[in-house]
């Protein structure tokens, strides 16, 4: 496909607000693909690689700015002048090639191959020259482009898209393109090759078909549903709509889930607890009897085994196998089986009074590149293991939480301080989980899960499968949009932060926070913050900055209010921050605005 051609796609994505609107694009364009359908997919979400891909582009600010520069004989410091006005280098990239008087000698007609395979390379570079060789391959791409696919080029670049692509609207759009349409009763006669449903059953021979003929309206929702659910299935596998949508393509419907597998060192999307209010919500949720275990204050890790070698991801699917290496060969020796998945918390640890620690004492390994080793050793960490979803070529997924839990106790060789299995307790009584309750809360854990013994592991929902039991208010996580620099001493430091909820990829802002923060000897500090926010400015006006949606943290209050000063629609009283979340979770993952909602109509009721 011609790149002029597919960001006319982006151009109307980021022209509507409508999600309809954005599905039925995102499905007209999937549509007419063809061979560049994966180029494609990745493109139209700002990327080169899928989130858990360890590779980066490796392209800062600066350097963008240089070879818009170079490719149009523009003075670096008038493009940075530029940018800090704008606030959107794809927007400078284009005002600056809108500008030129004529393409060079050697540029020519751009397609979506051509600037993927550039953007590719830019990770691959390494040693003497990479700089000036990373420069050189954006700016052969923007010497041959119209304005318009500058644009695209610089934000794609710096991870800034802008079109509003959610990963439900892409979801849906895969959806959209690829299964036969839904038709009523009156449109029956009008079409030949058409399957009439009845009940879902019905589906199993769909791929011989162009059309579906349901007897009613909420049949029609359910076959929809159907389809979406099969999408997103595969999609919390692979975590590549890329993969999905060639798969798709390729099986159709029926046999969407065909070749897709769980694979050791690909990480799939983690199941999640919903809330519950009270022990007796909790045992209504999941049912009698229940397997309760100890919510550890750690983070959420995998554990892949292929045979060879071990990788370790976060909830974020991030790889942190070298920050946490030490950990590597108590697994080969500790899990007995030639291939694995494990679902885990790594945490840290007081041997003396032996208890776990809080996140916060661990936070700071996540993301260390240097004195790994020197670190390993002040902030020890161990293994508390929960959930086994893959062994010896078997993916464990569709068994119960029962079947999983034996299996793991029965491939776990348990390693006081190393490797440990989650306490747990089966029972049918809410006396005997309060007990277990109070008992996990006393030695420094968060609170309790609760499971449903009879639960399949749902990658990437949050379910009544697992609820979970903490104190107090729930907090919500949030991401940093903005922020305010102080005054006196403060002056060079970030001094408040404009935080933000998450709805259908947008983010709505409700509040401000200044609290939390400490002056030093914290985690999160105002210069730590500062430090860690800075890199990610996209504008600036005197004090006030605008951020990169990124960093995720997660923020206490005394309530929620309704407020018109937000777009959210919502303000936090008194909101404080409690500790950085972003190694956990990406900004997409933060707290909803519905979640915001339904936590403010629930202080409503309890008034």
């Amino acid at each position: 496909m011609r790149y002029d051609i597919f960001v006319d796609y982006l151009e109307r994505l980021e022209g509507t607000t409508k999600r309809l609107e954005k599905t039925k694009i995102l499905a007209e364009l999937i549509q007419k693909a063809g061979e560049d359908i994966t180029e494609i997919i990745y493109l139209v979400q700002g990327i080169v690689f899928p989130q858990w891909d360890e590779r980066k582009l490796g392209m800062s600010f600066r350097l963008i700015i240089k070879a818009i520069a170079s490719s149009t004989g523009i003075s670096p410091d008038k493009v940075e002048k530029s940018f800090t006005k704008k606030g959107d280098l794809g927007l400078v990239a284009e005002e600056f090639i809108k500008n030129k008087k004529q393409k060079t000698l050697f540029s020519k007609d751009l397609n979506v191959k051509k600037v993927f395979d550039n953007l590719k390379k830019l990770s691959s570079l390494e040693g003497h020259g990479t700089v000036s060789k990373k420069i050189a391959l954006v700016s052969e791409l923007l010497t041959s482009a119209n304005p318009i696919e500058a644009k695209y080029i610089c934000r794609t670049v710096v991870d800034q898209l802008r079109i509003g692509v959610a990963e439900g609207t892409l979801r849906d759009g895969i959806v959209w393109a690829y299964f036969p349409r839904i038709i009523g009763i009156n449109d029956f006669g009008k079409h030949k090759n058409v399957l009439e449903v009845k009940k879902l059953e019905d589906l199993k021979n769909l791929k011989k078909y162009d059309f579906i003929k349901a007897e009613n309206d909420k049949l029609a929702r359910e076959v929809y549903n159907h389809f979406v659910d099969v999408v997103q299935k595969t999609y919390n596998i692979v975590n590549d709509f890329a993969v999905v949508a060639e798969e798709v393509k390729k099986n159709g419907l029926n046999a969407a889930n065909k070749d897709i597998k769980l694979n050791p060192g690909r990480p799939l999307n983690p199941m999640l607890a919903i809330k519950a209010k009270d022990f007796d919500g909790a045992f209504k949720d999941v049912g009698m009897p229940a397997l309760a275990e100890y919510k550890i204050d750690g983070f959420r890790a995998q554990f892949h085994f292929d045979g060879k070698d071990v990788k370790i991801f976060t909830r974020r699917l991030e790889n942190v196998s070298n920050q946490f290496k030490e950990l590597i060969p108590i697994v080969k020796e500790h899990v007995k089986a030639k291939s694995f998945i494990i679902d885990s918390e790594i945490v840290g640890y007081d041997i003396k009074k032996d208890k776990f620690l809080s996140f916060q004492s661990i936070s700071q390994r996540i993301k260390r590149k240097y004195d790994i080793e020197k670190t390993s050793k002040t902030v020890p960490v161990m293994i508390v293991v929960f959930d086994i979803l893959y062994k010896n070529g078997e993916s464990l997924i569709d068994k119960t939480q029962e079947e999983r839990r034996s299996i793991l106790e029965k491939t776990i060789d348990e390693k006081k301080h190393k490797i440990e299995l989650t306490k747990k307790k089966i029972t049918n009584t809410t006396k005997e989980m309060e007990i277990f309750y109070k008992e996990s809360l006393k030695k420094g854990n968060e609170g309790i899960m609760i499971k449903n013994l009879k639960k399949i592991y749902t990658p990437g929902r949050r379910v009544a499968g697992w609820v979970k039991i903490k104190p107090g208010l729930e907090p919500l996580d949030l991401v940093i949009v903005g922020g305010t620099y102080g005054e006196g001493k403060r002056a060079n430091a970030l001094s408040s932060f404009r935080l933000a909820c998450y709805d259908e990829g947008k983010f709505l802002e409700c509040g401000m926070v200044g609290t939390g923060i400490k002056e030093k000897d914290n985690e999160v500090t105002f210069e730590s913050l500062t430090k860690l926010l800075t890199p990610l400015i996209t504008k600036k006006k005197g004090k006030t900055i605008d951020i990169k949606p990124e960093i995720v943290v997660e923020v206490e209050y005394e309530e929620i209010q309704r407020s018109p000063t937000y777009n959210s629609g919502y303000a936090l009283r008194f909101p404080r921050v409690k500790q950085l979340r972003n190694m956990e979770k990406a900004a997409k993952d933060a707290s909803s605005l519905d979640y915001v909602k339904k936590i403010f109509m629930k202080q409503r009721q309890q008034r």
